[in-house]
Formats: C-alpha cells, structure tokens, sequence
C-alpha cells in the first residue's frame, strides 16, 4: 500500500550513548528521514562515566532541526513525537531554569559503589521492591554521590531549587515548552527508588538512601501528554517517553513470550516480555510499557562491556577500527583465548562492580579481540540459560543493535543457545519500536524486506571454550577482588 499524503508521520528521537538521533517514520513503520550528530564521552578517572549535559541537549536540538527541515512540506504531518533515552544515566539540574547542576553521570559510571556496600543487607528488600539488584549502575548511588560532593547540587537543595533524577526527565525538561518535571516508567525504573509495584517513588527506599522526593520528577506512564516539542515553525506533541532497551522490544511489534531479544550496543541486553510481574534470581525485573489500558513487564539481563568492551580492547591493545575488522577475525576458528570480562562492571547475573577484566592464555591481539566478542555472547549465554526455564520453551533469538551486524557473533550466538537467531534488516530497534508506540500498536507493522536467519550448527570450539569460560569465571568470582552480590 502507498503512502498518502495526509498520513501522520512520528519524530523519534533516540538519544544514546554516543549518538543522538531524530528519525521519522510513517504508520507502517517505513523510515522517511534521519538525522545523527555523534556525542562525546569522558572518562575523567577509572570507573567514571560522564557526559556534558549541554551538549546532549544542543545536539538533540540539531537533529530535530534537520529531520525536520528534510521533510520540507510533509513536516506538518508529523502527529507526534516521542524520546527515548539510556536508562541508568542521570543528571541534577535547577528546578526553574534547567540549567545543569551536575555532568550526565552515565549508567556505566560505577564511581559510588563503595557508597552502595553499607546497605549490602538490604539486597534483597531492595529487589523485591525495585527488581533490581543492588548496583552502583543505577541511579540513586549517582544522585547521593552529587549530593556529597558537588556545591552547586547542595546549595540548589537548600533553596529548594533542586531537580534530579533520570536524563530522560532532564531532556524532556529542557525540550518541552512547558518545561514538565517528569518521569516516565522504564526511566524511573533505573533509579533503585521506584517500586515496581506501586508504580511509583518508594518511600522506603527514599528513606534509606537519603533521598527528597520533592527532588525527584513526577511519576507517569509511558504514554503521556508530556508537553510540546518545537520544531522548526512547527509544534508538536510528544506523547511517549521511555528507555532504548524498552522501546527496542517493540520494533517489529508487539513483543512474543516466545521471543528471545537481544539488543547489542554499547551493553548488551537480553530480554523476555512477560504480562505478569516476573521474578528470577539473579535477573533484573522491569516495567517496560505502561498506559491506561496496560503494563508489559520484562525479565532482563545486562552486559554492560559489548561494544564498550571493544573499545576497550582497542585502547588495551594499541587497536583501531576494531569494529570494521571484526567479521574477518569472526571467520577463523583458530586457537581463541578467553577473557573475562568486567569492563564496565560485571552484571547479570553475576553482579560483581570491579571485576578485574583479563585475557586467559596467549594469542595475537586479533586473537584476543575475538575473545571480548566471544565473552559478549558467553555472557548472553549465561542469562539465557536462566530465562529459558520460564515457560513457555523459547523457540528463536531475534537481535538488533550495531553488534548484531556481526555475522560471526550472530552464529555463535545460535550456535551456543541451539535456537535460530533472526536479525531484522532494520537494525534501528529503538526508534522503530518508539514510532511502533506513538502510532498506537497497529496491527500491520510489516518489515520492508525480510531480514536474515542463523540456524544453529555444530560447533565444538565454541562449546569447549564456554565450559572452559565459565569455570574460569567461577574461579575469578571466588577471589577476594571481586566483589560479589
């Protein structure tokens, strides 16, 4: 079917941990326009994380400006917008003016997490109630840590100036006209202060983490009259906010019990939709869509050292364009070492913060760069060997992300779980599942050509290296440098 020209047309916007992006895509799904501008991350000590808020701010502003302005007369379809954000990150900003009071402090920062080990007794109270576990990677440790050491933060909460919470609240603030001090579920969610079955700021929690609610965002759905974005001459509502790893589910619709998702980025997120509250030791419980009508909740994994772990490969070993290199080196099969990866924290569902990252046995650094994307899906793996007790039995893997691009790490991933992988064609999962939730979960959201499978094969290098991997990993885990959960 043709495209008419009265059809509404939705602005997603992405904003990522090293890109930010407006892209426009019609009702069924088919993308019209885009827009990038890359972002820079600091790394100002080890195990911090930072970006500069202006920066992400103004650089939403341009790719607004530009999906816009490449539409030419067609922008005035555009019915809505929506954003979509990291979860985990976040920002203190002043309440009135917006200005930012605090760096981004990215959810691969961990620089609090010695703060975190006094409530180390309460982790269980703490997942019951937020299903997360208790990890330097999400919010609150950031927020007490701005607390404690920037002036500018401690004297905006003594004058009752003081916003903080999710970057995503921060961005909406700074976008919106109406400047809405707001968060929306799977944002909050990333905070360790948001009861997963309240829906809503735990005062609990806020209690023994030393935290104001008169600080925080309000808590609203997923889909909510958010306030109005300009663009260009033109003013247009934005009606959905949530987190990539949540809108990714929704790229080819509405998400399957018996799909498996994976999304590989900068971390790598292994997922399961569930319409009841799940619960599974060791993995993370999630709200990951909420209206007035519905609450879809996930059972979720995390590796935070995916496509970060490459990079840091490439700094380790003197590399460039890894990434670009990789499907050559995928393609041997030679003698791989391992690697155990902690880069950026060690997560599901092992949970260790300062897990020592190290290569195992001796190779070229190709060899050893094979052994980082080897350890991505190891990692996977491990999750996976959890999820896939909750029935129903899973019966294929679909992937997105940049990683996915990656033949070799999308057979490996097939071949270590024995289930097909599906890699749509479209890799961009969250801003086509966000343009899936601002039109309304139609039921026709086909994808403009099939995308490719991988079918599992023998593979007894792989196999053997696991099994190998994963005593190594135990071994490392029971050593006094790692910390546990």
């Amino acid at each position: 079917m043709s495209p008419v020209a009265s059809d509404p047309l939705y602005l997603c916007l992405d904003q990522g941990g090293h890109a930010s992006r407006a892209l426009v895509f019609d009702g069924r799904g088919a993308l019209q326009v885009s827009a990038l501008r890359e972002v820079d991350v600091r790394e100002p000590r080890p195990g911090w994380v930072e970006q500069d808020p202006e920066e992400l701010v103004a650089s939403l502003q341009a790719v607004i400006t530009k999906a816009v302005a490449s539409l030419g007369t067609r922008a005035d379809q555009i019915s809505s917008a929506g954003l979509a954000t990291q979860r985990s990150s976040m920002v203190c900003w002043d309440r009135y003016t917006g200005e930012a009071l605090s760096p981004v402090i990215s959810w691969q920062d961990r620089r609090a997490h010695e703060w975190l080990d006094q409530f180390s007794s309460q982790t269980q109270a703490v997942h019951q109630r937020t299903g997360l576990m208790l990890s330097a990677h999400y919010g609150v440790s950031k927020m007490r840590w701005c607390l404690d050491h920037l002036p500018a933060v401690t004297t905006a909460r003594r004058v009752g100036r003081l916003a903080m919470g999710p970057l995503a609240s921060f961005l909406l603030f700074r976008l919106l006209e109406e400047k809405p001090l707001l968060a929306d579920p799977a944002n909050a969610a990333r905070t360790l202060l948001w009861n997963l079955h309240s829906l809503d700021w735990d005062p609990w929690l806020l209690e023994i983490f030393g935290i104001s609610a008169q600080a925080l965002p309000r808590s609203v759905p997923t889909r909510h009259v958010f306030g109005t974005l300009r663009a260009n001459e033109y003013r247009i509502p934005l009606t959905i906010a949530t987190g990539d790893q949540s809108a990714a589910l929704y790229a080819l619709g509405e998400p399957l019990r018996e799909t498996v998702y994976v999304n590989m980025g900068t971390g790598a997120f292994i997922q399961r939709a569930f319409q009841q509250l799940p619960d599974t030791s060791g993995l993370l419980s999630s709200v990951v869509y909420r209206d007035a009508d519905r609450t879809l909740y996930v059972l979720e994994g995390t590796v935070n050292g995916a496509g970060a772990a490459l990079r840091w490969a490439e700094q380790e070993w003197g590399l460039k364009d890894v990434e670009a290199q990789l499907p050559a080196w995928l393609a041997h099969d030679g003698d791989i070492p391992l690697f155990l990866n902690g880069v950026a924290g060690l997560g599901a569902p092992f949970w260790a913060a300062d897990f020592p990252s190290h290569v195992i046995g001796d190779g070229e650094p190709w060899q050893k760069v094979v052994a980082v994307a080897e350890s991505i899906i190891f990692l996977l793996q491990e999750n996976f060997e959890i999820m896939r007790k909750i029935p129903p039995q899973p019966g294929r893997l679909l992937v997105s992300g940049g990683l996915s691009r990656l033949d070799g790490l999308c057979q490996r991933l097939s071949d270590l779980s024995g289930l097909p992988v599906y890699r749509p064609t479209e890799q961009e999962a969250t801003v086509r599942g966000t343009a899936y939730l601002l039109a309304r979960f139609p039921a026709n959201w086909p994808e403009e050509k099939p995308g490719d499978s991988f079918a599992p094969k023998p593979n007894p290098g792989l196999m053997r290296r696991y099994k190998d991997w994963r005593v190594e990993m135990n071994r490392a885990l029971t050593k006094p440098q790692s910390l546990k959960r």
